[in-house]
């Protein structure tokens, strides 16, 4: 290693750059391996996908060694270091592919693969008039902007390129800085709250009712678009005889078995789901779309809960081996890895890790981390105005001669850990948001229009962190590499980029201060809706019965002890499914009670019963419905809007208006108490109190 540092030729430099670059590709791999099933995705997803994992690891390693070859030292600690061609091409590459995969491959790709259509040419229409809209505002945007180049620097090519690259560019900032700074805060504070095996617990048990009744409204929603295909499938004349072969390939994709206990209860949202007379192709890509959502939807949050379960038992013992000194996980689950298989430690061993070492490790590393956190934001807030009071230029910055500094192997390798922190926050805010089409990643089973969509998110939002990581440090210094001349001067450009570029990064304290003092469930609770990007906090759960700790907790024991309905059904489908001569037992089921959720002991709510919904939940409506191809943009945007004023809770302080004044008694007030007193589950307050005693009209 020290040879290939103080080497003056640059091939031993090439040779580690190669080497390193394998080790990203065998990484990438490993990430899509995990989300993925590689022998059965389609190449037309592994591929583009491969890539926009593999460019964003490259340019993390390209920023480095572009501030090492442009800015070396004058002793022989250089670092890893190419020739400029060579840094220009790999530049070129890396930026241009990233560039095309972002705006235009992904996306097209991305609804190709959600279209439902089953001949590929209509596959890429829906996907070009899906994308039309987006490409409209883009385009719109973009004419504005360039107005601007035009009126200050004339028409020109180099203008329209600039335009081009500093319109991505401050679009891309714009996310990266507000999810930067919500994972700035909220990986850090995850280790620390995790430390504590008992705060855990009492988390996932908090998650539990929600993440339940999640996984049954999935599961119901997919019974009836299963029902409404093998309704369909009964249809052998008419318009349905022209696509007996699709109706054929959705039946085979539900396929329900008979035995299978379904609920016979008719549901209100039943009548919206009328298979229309006839049969048209449009209708059955939508129901292909909407079966194909709706079965990932299922396997995301059964994988979720699974999971939920899985560590609440692992942290329940924990727990329980204070006492006894030993830890014994049991049997690792058939899915696990083979880390997770492999057992070394004693249960001795095993009880000090877990419960000794793992907790304070997670205490330091949060810490150190929330120290990272800060240096980030403070290197944002002084970048425009007090560039020399950095930390970061410092810890890259080793070498300074006069005013200006040279880069090493040391600088190299802190710099590539502070972009990888910087893009880890941004992509860990990506994975915790939950207004974008109920994306998820799913192990071994994303769907695979997440899986473009995730993958643009990484390709979006690494250039734009990247360079914004090179602008923390000296002027001198990065105005010499390769990456400015790609991609700095054309920000750099107008007036207005620039300031852009130094001021805009500013706002990230909003994202910083809202995670950190929760204003976004605040704001949700003053005017009634807000920003759902992260869960509410365990002091605001709301009390027994409708979804609080306690209730998690009975909901986790049924499961881990077998004794929910739903596993017995199972069960008893898969005994008689196998052929296995002996009978299910029956099983009574209890009938839906009123106060929502609640169960008695030993059973649990059932997907197969009649879910009790709360008043401010509407009824499921026909997906097929739900998102109309015919309708324009703005129709759907009026649409959104109509539904979150139509939802809109009542602000609190709207409701406590009349509590500060008192009722007269005749009327049912109570001076002393503040609160009307119940008899038999009626208020004294019932008007009908006036014509009589007992709050019943006397005639």
């Amino acid at each position: 290693m020290i040879q290939i540092l103080s080497s003056p030729s640059p091939v031993p430099s090439e040779i580690f750059a190669l080497i390193a670059l394998l080790v990203l590709s065998f990484i990438v791999l490993l990430i899509l391996r995990h989300y993925l099933p590689l022998r059965t995705t389609p190449a037309y997803l592994l591929v583009p996908v491969f890539f926009a994992l593999w460019l964003p690891a490259t340019i993390v390693l390209l920023v480095p060694i572009d501030l090492a070859s442009n800015a070396s030292t004058d002793d022989d600690t250089r670092g890893i270091w190419l020739p400029p061609r060579a840094l220009l091409v790999s530049w070129r590459i890396s930026y241009w592919l990233t560039f095309v995969l972002t705006w235009f491959i992904l996306p097209i790709l991305a609804e190709y693969s959600d279209a439902g259509y089953r001949e590929p040419k209509d596959r890429i229409l829906y996907s070009l008039r899906q994308n039309a809209q987006y490409y409209a505002l883009v385009f719109g945007s973009a004419v504005l902007g360039l107005v601007y180049f035009f009126i200050s620097y004339g028409p020109s090519f180099t203008s329209l390129k600039g335009l081009i690259l500093a319109l991505a560019y401050c679009w891309g900032l714009v996310l990266a800085i507000y999810l930067m700074g919500h994972g700035l805060v909220a990986i850090p504070r995850n280790l620390i709250r995790n430390a504590s095996a008992s705060r855990q617990l009492r988390r996932l048990q908090t998650e539990a009712p929600k993440l339940y009744e999640k996984m049954e409204d999935a599961i119901l929603n997919l019974e009836d678009l299963e029902v409404q295909v093998s309704q369909l499938s009964k249809r052998k004349t008419g318009s349905a005889r022209d696509f007996q072969d699709w109706i054929e390939e959705l039946s085979d994709i539900c396929n329900i078995p008979e035995s299978r206990p379904r609920n016979t209860l008719p549901r209100v949202d039943n009548d919206s789901r009328i298979i229309p007379t006839v049969i048209t192709e449009k209708y059955l890509a939508d129901l292909t779309r909407q079966l194909t959502r709706a079965r990932h939807t299922k396997s995301r949050y059964v994988d979720e809960w699974d999971r939920l379960l899985r560590n609440a038992s692992k942290t329940q013992a924990i727990l329980d081996s204070a006492a006894s000194k030993k830890l014994d996980l049991g049997a690792s689950p058939p899915g696990s890895s083979f880390w997770e298989k492999t057992t070394v430690l004693t249960p001795y061993t095993r009880y000090l890790l877990y419960c000794h070492i793992i907790p304070y490790l997670r205490i330091f590393l949060g810490v150190f981390l929330a120290l990272a956190s800060a240096c980030i934001i403070w290197s944002e807030l002084v970048k425009a105005a007090l560039p020399t009071l950095s930390v970061i230029r410092f810890t890259v910055v080793h070498h300074w001669t006069g005013d200006s500094g040279r880069v090493g192997f040391a600088g190299q390798l802190i710099a590539a850990l502070w972009i990888m922190y910087m893009c880890a926050a941004a992509l860990h805010s990506v994975t915790e948001v939950k207004v974008w089409r109920g994306r998820a990643l799913v192990r071994r089973n994303t769907a695979h229009e997440s899986a473009f969509w995730y993958a643009g998110q990484v390709a979006r939002l690494s250039v734009p962190l990247s360079y914004n990581f090179v602008t923390f440090l000296p002027r001198q210094i990065y105005k010499e590499t390769t990456f400015y001349d790609i991609l700095g001067q054309y920000v750099d450009l107008t007036p207005l980029g620039k300031w852009f570029d130094y001021l805009f990064p500013i706002f990230v304290l909003v994202p910083v201060c809202a995670t950190l003092f929760g204003l976004y469930g605040k704001v949700k609770r003053l005017f009634g809706f807000g920003v759902d990007i992260v869960d509410e906090d365990e002091d605001n759960q709301t009390s027994y019965g409708t979804g609080s700790w306690r209730e998690g907790r009975d909901l986790i024991e049924r499961e881990l002890n077998g004794t929910s309905i739903s596993r017995r059904l199972d069960e008893a489908a898969s005994r008689s499914t196998n052929g296995q001569g002996r009978t299910a037992p029956i099983l009574t089921v209890p009938s839906a009670r009123n106060e929502g959720t609640r169960t008695p002991f030993a059973t649990s709510p059932s997907y197969r019963d009649q879910p009790v919904r709360r008043p401010a939940q509407s009824s499921r409506s026909n997906p097929l419905e739900s998102e109309p191809e015919d309708d324009n943009f703005f129709t759907n945007l009026s649409h959104r809007f109509k539904n979150t004023f139509d939802t809109m809770d009542t602000p609190k302080w709207l409701q406590e208006i009349g509590d500060g004044f008192k009722k007269p008694k005749w009327m049912g007030g109570n001076d002393e108490g503040g609160e009307s007193s119940t008899r038999g589950g009626r208020s004294d307050s019932d008007i009908r109190r006036w014509f009589g005693g007992d709050g019943r009209i006397r005639l």
